[in-house]
């Protein structure tokens, strides 16, 4: 829908709701994490088992998007995105009530299947709010949430456990989901179903059971590393892989030749689409990558403690807040694919100078590097995320929505796993080797985005 046409008021209360929608369901995926020591706690259970609180809400997002985004395009995206915000509130009273811990992380992963609706069915939202000339300021805003969100989840959830029970953390959705609620249903365009589209029962099995399958083989490799035990355990992570990657084929086979498949299938025949999703897969492998190594790095190798780590680690996602909305103008204005290349690179230098700290750097030296890697990441990842959702035709939009967020699911699981891997060999020197794979992921996204620009001329 091109709403040139529609109120401006309109506009920005309908950005307004969307964009509350993707904060909360952002939020939710971190702000756990500190709380997880005073759940166990309070429900008397071990750290391994409390982890599944965070892990729950993970997984349950990963195994929806590709179904949601199917959802989106049947049913109509605001109903979809309705749908999402109501089963988030409601799974936020549940984990607020819950007494147990499987009552809790059965409510989580209901809550993550709510953020999922919400944050799957964003961007196809975004294109029907925005003018076509204006819609990188959309994806630009969602990319300024994103990292809002992130960078505010651990600070959100010290500020309430300090004054409140751990059951707060999950309290404060309920009004806010309420009033987004009636603001989406009011502003919110609406949306235009397909009635001769049918929901692939059979693709969206096989899709959950892959993604779900590999996520936790990934989880396992990192969570086995340095341990001894049976070998049948330690072998258990690389048979759920395996049979992740055998549920994959069969999906990929599954839906080939369909016209409007559950995986996208039809989009990545289009080499821009095809050749940005690289380009956002080796981003989130690099970022992963640099997120997991740098904490050790600082406090093992530099000494610092676990506060200034946090401090110092800070400036990534906190600048692009900043930039984010400067990326979004000019990809408005310029070739956005060559607005992306050279924000990758920019993010590779940054990473090649956090390499070549010297052997005893001020935090300034810390910092100033690390605020680099996240400037080349925030005018990077608007014009691409751009790219991928206006390449698409626009009744696929829910498609490329649920393509730009598996593209993060699978960078973000690979760079768990080669961290993982790296840390498992080298020990404590595992941290610059994934620094270094940061920085070559980098670099293989920056190719990528050389051949993108080349095509597109």
């Amino acid at each position: 829908m091109n709403n040139d046409t529609q109120p401006e008021r309109v506009n920005y209360l309908a950005v307004v709701s969307v964009l509350l929608g993707t904060f909360l369901g952002n939020l939710d995926s971190s702000i756990a994490n500190v709380a997880l020591p005073t759940i166990a706690h309070n429900l008397s259970r071990g750290a391994a088992d409390t982890v599944w609180v965070v892990t729950a809400y993970q997984l349950a997002v990963a195994v929806s998007v590709l179904p949601l985004a199917a959802l989106g395009e049947m049913l109509g995206f605001k109903r979809v995105f309705l749908w999402g915000v109501v089963l988030f509130t409601l799974a936020s009273v549940g984990c607020t009530a819950a007494s147990t811990l499987p009552v809790l992380v059965a409510a989580r992963a209901l809550q993550g299947i709510g953020g999922a609706c919400m944050s799957t069915i964003v961007p196809a939202l975004l294109r029907q709010v925005y003018p076509p000339r204006l819609v990188g300021r959309g994806i630009a805003l969602l990319g300024l949430t994103v990292a809002l969100s992130a960078a505010l989840g651990p600070t959100v959830a010290a500020g309430i456990l300090s004054v409140a029970g751990w059951r707060w953390l999950f309290a404060v959705n309920v009004p806010l989901g309420v009033f987004g609620l009636f603001l989406a249903s009011a502003m919110l365009p609406p949306g235009v179903p397909n009635a001769a589209r049918r929901f692939d029962y059979a693709g969206a099995t096989l899709s959950a059971l892959a993604i779900a399958l590999v996520i936790l083989g990934v989880g396992g490799l990192g969570a086995g590393e340095g341990q001894s035990g049976d070998a049948c355990l330690h072998a258990l992570p690389v048979i759920e892989i395996a049979l992740g990657c055998v549920a994959g084929f069969a999906l990929i086979r599954h839906q080939r030749g369909r016209a409007a498949p559950l995986v996208p299938l039809d989009l990545l025949r289009i080499p821009i689409l095809a050749l940005s999703s690289v380009t956002s897969i080796c981003s989130y492998v690099a970022q992963t990558l640099a997120y997991l190594a740098l904490p050790f790095m600082l406090q093992h190798q530099f000494a610092r403690s676990a506060t200034t780590t946090g401090l110092l680690v800070t400036p990534w996602p906190l600048v692009i807040v900043f930039v984010a909305p400067l990326a979004g103008r000019l990809s408005d204005r310029r070739a956005p694919g060559l607005i992306g290349g050279i924000g990758l690179g920019i993010m590779t230098a940054g990473l090649c100078l956090l390499i070549g700290l010297p052997a005893s750097p001020s935090n300034v030296d810390i910092a100033w590097r690390v605020a680099v890697c996240g400037i080349g990441f925030g005018f990077f990842q608007t014009p691409n995320n751009r790219i991928m959702l206006t390449s698409a035709p626009h009744e696929r939009s829910g498609a490329a929505g649920g393509l730009m967020t598996m593209a993060r699911m699978i960078g973000l699981s690979l760079g768990a796993a080669l961290a993982a891997v790296a840390f498992g060999v080298y020990g404590q020197g595992g941290a610059l080797v994934a620094l270094v794979g940061a920085a070559a992921s980098a670099l293989l996204g920056v190719v990528a985005g050389v051949v993108r620009v080349v095509k597109t001329r």
